[in-house]
């Protein structure tokens, strides 16, 4: 017989104790420095745009309300809602990657279709379908954990969802989402104990077709060229790197200080957004993105260590959750990071929790909501019943 786990009341001592404290506070670092950040890079252009150089700052703040609400709300709905609604996260997945292909949905800019607009702002797909990718993948590995260490073909069938997802992704075009989906979900299933010489050999095969579609792209070899000699062409294809370079080392140890970046004076393309990195250590320095990179490292390593609370308590849906949310936040942080100094191609992603963007801070919080379920969930050890059945 099924036993269903049965948490104790919610009172405010055991609230308390069900809050990881090292991974709130660092969330909270990161969230305050990135609304002082998008505040300071976004002056210039929101005066000569909306004549309210705050107006950015004060969309993100609106934003950071609306991912608290959803994180409050992922952290309060039981896992085992979320385990069993796999086959419902699998098809809104399809159909928000589909919908935004729609004429009439879909919004454009700069031709990619990647965003439905909502009123309040516009939803990039990609950043729920992240979300829900790892909800759904947690959940497979749950039910079919057998078939996926012993058997190839348990581990294809998931990736025949996320080889789907990519099409779709890459017909937006979103290059980047699809990179780190892939990401998320072969991470996930390596840790899960798919076989060494599958993952290598799907890994080579990605990265493989990857680099085909890639060079295929007329602007994505663009890119790649700028990516390796920026300089060749410093007021062209490598204008937006240059000038990214530029920042960085203009901040030195201790940097200009708050406020005190040029190159987000008209010359930094997207400083308040995919390149708030380069503004962040123009104006804060080497110190300052040493401090940056740890408060990442805090939250990919509370993540983890909340997977192996849950998994040593039995929560198995649960610590792929924690594992799932761990590799997404760190991995989209390093390539932010590695695109903004210069040692990745442009992908145009987000920096967690920095970054100005509804899609990317609503969601992201919301994962944070989600891992701190999973924390609260992992302090009552799942029993063991005699024959191994909970």
């Amino acid at each position: 017989m099924i036993r269903q786990l049965a948490l104790p009341p919610l009172t405010s001592s055991r609230l308390a104790a069900g809050i990881d404290a090292p991974l709130v506070l660092a969330v909270l670092a990161l969230l305050g420095l990135g609304l002082v950040m998008v505040a300071s890079s976004s002056l210039d252009l929101a005066a000569r745009n909306f004549n309210n150089p705050y107006h950015f700052f004060h969309r993100q703040l609106l934003f950071a309300v609306i991912g608290a609400v959803a994180a409050v709300f992922f952290a309060a709905v039981p896992l085992r809602r979320w385990e069993s609604a796999g086959p419902l996260l699998l098809l809104l997945i399809m159909m928000l990657l589909i919908a935004v292909l729609l004429p009439g949905v879909g919004r454009t800019v700069n031709g990619a279709t990647r965003w439905i607009p909502l009123g309040v702002f516009n939803l990039q797909v990609s950043e729920p379908v992240k979300l829900l990718v790892v909800l759904y993948l947690s959940g497979y590995i749950v039910r079919h954990f057998a078939n996926l260490r012993l058997h190839f073909v348990g581990f294809v069938r998931p990736l025949i969802v996320l080889g789907l997802g990519t099409v779709l992704l890459l017909l937006q075009p979103d290059f980047g989402g699809a990179v780190i989906m892939l990401a998320i979900g072969m991470g996930m299933l390596f840790l899960a104990g798919a076989k060494l010489w599958q993952f290598l050999a799907l890994g080579a095969t990605i990265l493989a077709a990857m680099s085909v579609l890639a060079l295929a792209t007329p602007y994505r070899v663009a890119r790649l060229t700028a990516f390796l000699d920026p300089w060749q062409d410093p007021f062209a294809t490598g204008f937006q790197l240059t000038q990214s370079l530029i920042a960085i080392g203009s901040g030195s140890w201790l940097g200009t200080g708050l406020g005190g970046s040029v190159q987000k004076l008209f010359y930094l393309p997207e400083a308040h957004n995919d390149f708030l990195f380069a503004v962040f250590a123009e104006e804060f320095g080497f110190v300052g993105v040493v401090v940056l990179i740890a408060l990442f490292a805090v939250v990919v390593w509370r993540a983890f260590v909340i997977g192996l609370l849950a998994e040593r308590g039995g929560h198995a849906y649960g610590s792929h959750v924690a594992f799932g949310i761990g590799i997404w936040i760190g991995l989209q942080a390093a390539v932010n990071i590695g695109v903004n100094m210069g040692l990745l191609p442009t992908k145009g992603l987000t920096l967690p929790f920095l970054s100005y963007g509804g899609s990317s801070l609503i969601v992201t919080l919301a994962a944070i909501g989600l891992l701190l379920r999973v924390y609260w969930e992992a302090q009552v050890p799942v029993p063991k019943v005699r024959g191994g059945v909970r």
